[in-house]
C-alpha cells in the first residue's frame, strides 16, 4: 500500500494524539504522565506550530513526526504500521528538508535507537534522565547530511 505524507491539519489531532497515546500505553517503561485528552491537545499545538507531517496509508493517519528546525521532537507510528517503511519514509522526508537533525531518545528504546543508527544518526550524550519529564535516561542523537552514509 502507498504511502501519502503531507502536513497535518487541526482534524489530525486526534489520530496524532492516539498514535502517541497508544505507544504510552503499549511501552512497559513508558509512564503515563497525561491523560489520553492531553496527548490529544499536546498533538494539536504542535500541529498549530506548524510542526507535524503525517503519513497516511489508504486514507488514514499511521504515523506522523514532528520537527522545529532540526530538532525533532516525535517521530511515532501506528502499533499495526510498524516495520512497513512509514518511519523510514517520515525520517527521509525530514533529512531531504534540513542539513541536521538532533533528537532524544529513551536508552530504554532500543528499536529506536537501531532505527536511527540504521538511518546515520550518530549518539551525542547520554544522561540520567534527571532533566526530561519522564524521569527516563536518555540518549541525544544527531545525523548531519554530509556525515550520512
Amino acid at each position: 500500500m502507498s504511502v501519502h505524507i503531507r502536513p497535518a491539519r487541526s482534524t489530525d489531532a486526534g489520530a496524532v494524539g492516539g498514535i502517541l497515546s497508544e505507544f504510552i500505553d503499549t511501552t512497559s517503561w513508558m509512564p503515563r504522565l497525561h491523560s489520553r485528552a492531553e496527548d490529544i491537545g499536546f498533538a494539536g499545538h504542535m500541529i498549530d506550530q506548524g510542526w507535524v507531517e503525517v503519513a497516511e496509508q489508504g486514507g488514514h493517519v499511521m504515523g506522523f513526526a514532528a520537527r522545529d528546525g532540526s530538532d525533532v521532537h516525535a517521530l511515532y507510528i501506528a502499533a499495526k504500521a510498524r516495520r512497513t517503511g512509514l518511519g523510514s519514509a517520515l525520517l527521509h522526508k525530514m533529512q531531504d528538508q534540513t542539513d541536521r537533525l538532533d533528537l532524544w531518545t529513551f536508552q530504554a528504546n532500543l528499536d529506536a535507537q537501531a532505527f536511527y543508527a540504521a538511518h546515520g544518526f550518530r549518539e551525542v550524550t547520554r544522561t540520567d534522565g534527571t532533566r526530561n519529564d519522564e524521569g527516563l535516561p536518555d540518549i541525544h542523537l544527531t545525523w548531519t547530511k554530509d556525515a550520512a552514509p
